[in-house]
């Protein structure tokens, strides 16, 4: 697989890469950058991208919006995001392109690399990979909160 790996923390970037080339799979280009990230997209047209959502060069959600830029410009692009925040609007707006290979990972919930390393084939593969966290925080809004109560005891435990 050739993968695309956006963090603008040096330490955290470079353990990904060591990471995912010891799992044998190719990381193609870095970045530091949500302009970086962007350009990395479009050039290499990775088989899949790990991107943090804040990035320089504001620090506020430059990587996601490189993200969303991307998929408009390569539908279908599978990204994982994997963050310390959860950015509601643009989520939503990542998922609901409705192309699938999306995947959304709190950093902090990450507990393994068997578990990262799924994550990201799964969204290569076009499927979806969901950190519950993340699911929670954007079902958090009213309308949501409602529907969620009329769940079954067995269908909130699948959720």
């Amino acid at each position: 697989m050739r993968i695309v790996v956006a963090e603008d923390l040096y330490l955290l970037r470079d353990g990904m890469v060591r990471l995912i080339e010891a799992c044998g799979h190719q990381v193609v280009a870095t970045a530091a950058t949500g302009p970086e990230t962007l350009e990395a997209l479009l050039t290499w047209r990775p088989d899949v991208a790990v991107i943090d959502v804040r990035m320089p060069p504001a620090q506020s959600d430059e990587g996601l919006r490189a993200a969303l830029a991307a998929r408009s410009e390569l539908p279908g692009l599978p990204v994982l995001i994997l963050s310390q925040y959860v950015e509601q609007l643009y989520a939503r707006e990542l998922l609901a392109d409705g192309a699938g290979g999306i995947g959304y990972f709190l950093k902090e919930s990450v507990f393994d690399a068997d578990q990262f390393i799924d994550a990201l084939e799964r969204v290569a593969a076009g499927g979806t990979a969901m950190d519950p966290a993340v699911i929670a925080k954007l079902l958090s809004s009213g309308s949501s909160h409602r529907r969620l109560e009329r769940l079954t005891e067995r269908e909130h435990s699948v959720l």
